[in-house]
């Protein structure tokens, strides 16, 4: 390949993917090289029995990076937009009470003690400050408001969410705006009224009539050859000769071993394959990305005929996003999508398909399990939540050891190790999902970031 692309990336998730697309339309064409048979990572969606089960991220929000890729891919028509006022809810002694989604319902909801909401009303009054150090979530909830919000809304919402522990994860990595906005102004309510009024209106949630797979497929056909799957990778090593900067990649796909020389490595796996891959490198780097942590997840997504489900707390029956469960309710799922209910074509007419979560940091021994003792445990707690009276008509299991990068406590002193690493070493660069957030949204923002940063390290002058 004596015209081989000098910008090689190394993973073919999404991060990897949409660096890939921005760098060609920057004109820095370059090679992606995937381990697996497929790309997307864990995004995927399978039709079963006339259902449609995405796998992986149910959906995504439509910021302007993501809308901006959509719309060069020429994937605007099969957009489809969830109704913004879809109810939450949050399972409170057996039954779904509607989550509350603004100051005003916080003021109003069952789910909250009367002491719980003369803090909330306060909490604009008093003005306060972080600490110096850094704060896990579940410790600023409980100094701001008290235990009674972390257990019924906060909790269930870190566990649905990131599959986390909020007693571990830091406020100031996982939810940045809400420590600046104690910052700033000395209360978070009066923060989020302040970006309200300036922010005006708030991105939608997203999918794809065909499930999230068509924005995988979307980018890998616009890459074309450019993009490899199958490729496994020794590691990457120092190019022997007079260039300190050029890196040697050997990787064997379809039982051939090629060699490849590259000027720049963007490097968009997971911390732990990403430590592996860089340790011949710089042995640093498998240190401080070893201080990531993962959260093991199993996913049952399951279909079942409307006559089947006698859910009855709500007057419209089945529409709404879905419910997220405290871990005092005693069950082990996280949180169910109600997948049929926010996208069309999900289900075939008459029935409704449900996405269900399992285990994460909270119940790491859930991945150990059989899959059908975890599908067994999602299809009993799921029928005793919605008063289910038959077994599911199809479903899927899917589960990952690792599935989410927890952003805990010391994330920032690790981001900022990393970042030091990277300049130490020209021409390794790091995409990904445990950098700048998990979303979506987020790997594409932070993509189009870095190919810039790569363009301008190989004197395009962009």
């Amino acid at each position: 390949m004596a015209n081989a692309p000098k910008i090689l990336i190394i993973g073919g998730g999404i991060s990897g993917l949409a660096c890939a697309w921005r760098l060609r339309q920057l004109g820095q064409p370059a090679l992606l090289l995937e381990r697996t048979p497929r790309f997307g990572g864990v995004i995927d969606t399978i039709e079963q029995d006339g259902f449609r089960f995405d796998i992986g991220p149910q959906s995504f929000t439509n910021t302007p990076a993501v809308s901006g890729l959509i719309d060069e891919l020429g994937l605007h028509n099969e957009l489809l937009i969830a109704d913004s006022r879809a109810p939450r809810y949050i399972l409170k002694g057996g039954r779904l009470v509607p989550a509350p989604l603004s100051p005003p319902q916080l003021l109003t909801t069952p789910l909250l003690g009367a002491r719980t909401k003369l803090r909330i009303l306060c909490e604009p009054l008093r003005r306060t400050r972080p600490p110096d150090t850094d704060e896990s979530v579940a410790a600023f909830t409980r100094r701001k408001f008290g235990a009674d919000l972390l257990e019924n809304l906060v909790g269930p919402f870190i566990s649905g969410i990131w599959a986390g522990d909020p007693d571990k994860l830091s406020l100031a990595s996982a939810f940045p705006s809400v420590r600046q906005f104690e910052e700033r102004y000395g209360s978070v309510i009066r923060g989020q009224i302040k970006q309200r009024r300036e922010g005006g209106k708030r991105a939608s949630l997203c999918n794809f009539r065909g499930g999230l797979k068509v924005l995988v497929a979307g980018l890998t056909q616009k890459l074309g050859d450019s993009a490899l799957s199958g490729a496994e990778i020794s590691g990457i090593r120092r190019s022997p000769g007079a260039n300190p900067h050029s890196f040697e990649v050997a990787y064997k796909r379809d039982g051939t071993t090629q060699s490849l020389n590259f000027d720049a490595a963007i490097v968009a796996t997971p911390a732990y394959e990403t430590a592996r891959l860089l340790s011949g490198i710089e042995p640093a780097f498998s240190e401080v990305l070893g201080r990531i942590e993962y959260a093991s997840v199993a996913q049952v997504s399951a279909g079942y005929g409307l006559e089947q489900i006698n859910y009855w707390n709500t007057e419209h029956g089945l529409e709404g996003f879905g419910f997220l469960v405290p871990r005092s309710e005693g069950l082990r799922i996280l949180g169910t999508v109600w997948s049929s209910a926010l996208f069309a074509e999900r289900a075939p007419r008459g029935m409704a398909s449900f996405t269900s979560f399992l285990g994460g940091t909270t119940d790491p021994e859930m991945i150990s399990y059989s899959a059908d003792q975890i599908a067994a445990i999602a299809v009993s707690e799921l029928s005793s939540v919605l008063g289910i009276t038959a077994s599911p008509a199809a479903h899927h299991l899917a589960r990952w050891q690792h599935a989410l990068p927890q952003y805990n406590l010391g994330h920032q002193a690790v981001v900022s190790d990393l970042r030091k690493l990277c300049e130490r070493t020209p021409g390794i660069f790091l995409v990904g999902n445990y950098l700048g957030g998990p979303s979506l949204g987020s790997c594409v923002e932070q993509a189009n970031a870095v190919a810039q940063t790569v363009a301008r390290f190989r004197g395009s002058g962009v």
